[in-house]
C-alpha cells in the first residue's frame, strides 16, 4: 500500500472514530448537551464537533473509576492485567495509521513524526505490560523482640486522573493509562481541548481490549474539567503534562485531599557545544533539538551554548540546516516543520519574537509570517534562530514552545554550567564533545532529569524521564512510572 493510499484508508476510518464521552463503558452526550469544536491548525478550519465534557461529568467519570476500582477490576490478576494490556498494544498497532493521521490533522505535527509512533506507542505499553508480574513488596526481619513477620505490599493509589497536553496527544494518553492500568489503578483521562481525537479513539481501543467499563473513561472539555479533576475529593492521584504555570494551578487545587502528583511541565534546556565536537553530528542535531515539532517539545534544546573556538563556524552549519528544512501542510510526508497547535499559540511565539528583537537580540532566520499562500490560514511560524542572546532575556528565560533557538557564546567551562544551571527548569540538557572524561564530568553537574551526550530527545520505555525545579517531579518510563501509581503498605503479624 502506497503512502496515499495510507492516508485514503485512514480518513475513512476517522469517520467512525467516537465524538462523545466515554464513562463508565459507555459513549454518552455532555450532561448539558455541550459541544466543542477543533480545528485543524494547518488549514485553520472546523475539523470535528464533539462532546464537551464539564464539571459534572468528571464526576459521573469519578464515580465510575471509584466503583471500577472498588469492585471487579480488584479482582483482576496480574495475568489478567497484563493480557489486557497486551491486546491493547496489538490494536493501537492495527489502528496505527487512524491514529497517526488523527494526531496530524488534530495538532499539526508531520505525518512522517506521528507515523513514527507506529512502533514506540505499542513498545510503550507492552513494556509496561511486561513489569505488571513483576510489582510486589518484601519481607523485613525487624528488631523488636518477638521477631513478628513483617512484609511490605504494593497496592495501586486507586482512582487516577490523568491530564494531557496537545503536543504529543496519543503518545500521551499511552504514556499515561498504560503504568496505571498495569499497577491496578482506575483512570480518567482529559485529553488537551486542541487535540482530543485521538484519546478517544485510545478509549474505544481499550474497550476493544476488554478493559472493563469505567476503568479507562476519556472526558474531552476546557479547563473547568481539569479543574474538576484536580480538586475531586475522590480522585488519588492526578497525572500531569503540560505548563508550570496549569502545574502549579494543579497543586493548589489537590491540596482538599492531599492527592497524589506526578507534573511533567515546561522546560529551557541548555544544550552545549564544546569545540571538541564532531561538528558533522552536532549542528543537524542542534537544529532538530528545537525544531522538532515545531519547538512544541517541553525538553527542547532551546538554549544553545557554543563555545568560543567554533562559535561562527557552528553558527554557519545551524543556519545551513536550518535552511533546509521544509515547512508545509502535515500530510505530505516531505514535511518537516508543521504548524503550531492554534492561533493563540501563533501570537504568543510571535510575541516572544518581537520582545527578543526589542531586548537587543540578532534575527539569522525566520521571525516572520511565512509567505507561502498556501500555509497564509494556517498556525505556521518559520524556523527562527537568535544570535547574540545574553542570559537575561526574555527569549532565554521564558519557556516559548514554538520553533525559536537562542545561540548563546561562552568561553569557559565551568561558567557555561553555571549559566545552563542558572534556569528555574530543569527538564533536560545536551552535551557535544569527544572527550570522555568532560562528558562524565559536565554531565554530572548539569541540573536536569535527562543529560544527553553526543545526542538528543532519544527515549526509550526503560528510561526514566522528569525534571528538576520547575519542571516538575515524578518520572515516566522506566521501573518507578508504575510506582508512581502504588501505594507501599506495611503488614506486621504476630
Amino acid at each position: 500500500m502506497t503512502l496515499a493510499q495510507t492516508f485514503n484508508a485512514a480518513l475513512a476510518g476517522i469517520a467512525s472514530t467516537p465524538r462523545q464521552l466515554l464513562i463508565d463503558g459507555r459513549w454518552s452526550d455532555a450532561a448539558d448537551g455541550g459541544t466543542m469544536v477543533t480545528i485543524n491548525p494547518a488549514t485553520g478550519l472546523p475539523l470535528a464537533e464533539l462532546a464537551c465534557g464539564r464539571a459534572a461529568d468528571i464526576d459521573l467519570a469519578v464515580t465510575a473509576a471509584r466503583r471500577a476500582f472498588e469492585g471487579p477490576w480488584s479482582a483482576t490478576t496480574p495475568y489478567d492485567r497484563q493480557r489486557m494490556l497486551l491486546r491493547l498494544a496489538d490494536l493501537i498497532e492495527a489502528n496505527y495509521d487512524t491514529i497517526a493521521l488523527l494526531d496530524s490533522l488534530d495538532m499539526g505535527a508531520p505525518i512522517t513524526r506521528t507515523q513514527a509512533g507506529r512502533h514506540t506507542a505499542p513498545q510503550l505499553v507492552r513494556y509496561y505490560a511486561g513489569l505488571v508480574p513483576t510489582l510486589r513488596g518484601e519481607t523485613i526481619t525487624p528488631s523488636v523482640p518477638g521477631a513478628p513477620f513483617v512484609a511490605t505490599l504494593r497496592e495501586p493509589v486507586g482512582v487516577v486522573g490523568a491530564i494531557t497536553p496537545w503536543n504529543a496527544p496519543f503518545r500521551m494518553c499511552v504514556w499515561k493509562a498504560a503504568p496505571a492500568l498495569a499497577a491496578g489503578c482506575t483512570i480518567i483521562l482529559k485529553p488537551a481541548e486542541q487535540s482530543p481525537l485521538s484519546a478517544l479513539l485510545f478509549g474505544q481501543l481499550c474497550l476493544e481490549a476488554g478493559v472493563p467499563p469505567g476503568v479507562v473513561n476519556v472526558v474531552p472539555g476546557m479547563a473547568e474539567a481539569g479543574q474538576r479533576l484536580a480538586e475531586h475529593p475522590d480522585v488519588d492521584k492526578i497525572t500531569f503534562t503540560g505548563s508550570t504555570r496549569t502545574g502549579q494551578h494543579i497543586i493548589r487545587a489537590s491540596a482538599g485531599n492531599l492527592k497524589r502528583l506526578s507534573l511533567e511541565l515546561g522546560g529551557k534546556s541548555a544544550h552545549i557545544i564544546l569545540d571538541d565536537a564532531d561538528l558533522d553530528l552536532a549542528a543537524p542535531a542542534a537544529a532538530h533539538a528545537v525544531f522538532q515539532n515545531s519547538g512544541q517539545i517541553c525538553s527542547a534544546g532551546t538554549r544553545l551554548f557554543v563555545e568560543d573556538g567554533i562559535h561562527d563556524e557552528f553558527v554557519e552549519r545551524v543556519l545551513a540546516e536550518t535552511a533546509t528544512l521544509r515547512m508545509g501542510d502535515p500530510l505530505d510526508p516531505e514535511t518537516q516543520i508543521g504548524p503550531l497547535v492554534d492561533q493563540t499559540q501563533k501570537t504568543t511565539v510571535q510575541q516572544y519574537i518581537s520582545t527578543g528583537l526589542a531586548e537587543g537580540a540578532s534575527l539569522l532566520a525566520g521571525g516572520t509570517d511565512v509567505e507561502a499562500e498556501a500555509l497564509a490560514a494556517g498556525s505556521f511560524v518559520s524556523p527562527t534562530v537568535f544570535t547574540g542572546v545574553r542570559d537575561d532575556m526574555t527569549i532565554a528565560r521564558e519557556e516559548i514552545f514554538g520553533p525559536v533557538l537562542s545561540i548563546l557564546r561562552f568561553s569557559d567551562r565551568d561558567e557555561v554550567i553555571r549559566r545552563a544551571n542558572a534556569s528555574e527548569y530543569g527538564l533536560g540538557a545536551g552535551l557535544w564533545t569527544q572527550d570522555v572524561s568532560a562528558a562524565h564530568a559536565l554531565g554530572r553537574r548539569l541540573r536536569a532529569g535527562t543529560v544527553w551526550v553526543n545526542c538528543y530527545q532519544l527515549m526509550d520505555p526503560a528510561v526514566p524521564f522528569g525534571g528538576y525545579k520547575l519542571s516538575g517531579y515524578g518520572r515516566e518510563s522506566g521501573y518507578d512510572h508504575v510506582h508512581e501509581f502504588l501505594e507501599t503498605k506495611a503488614l506486621w503479624i504476630r
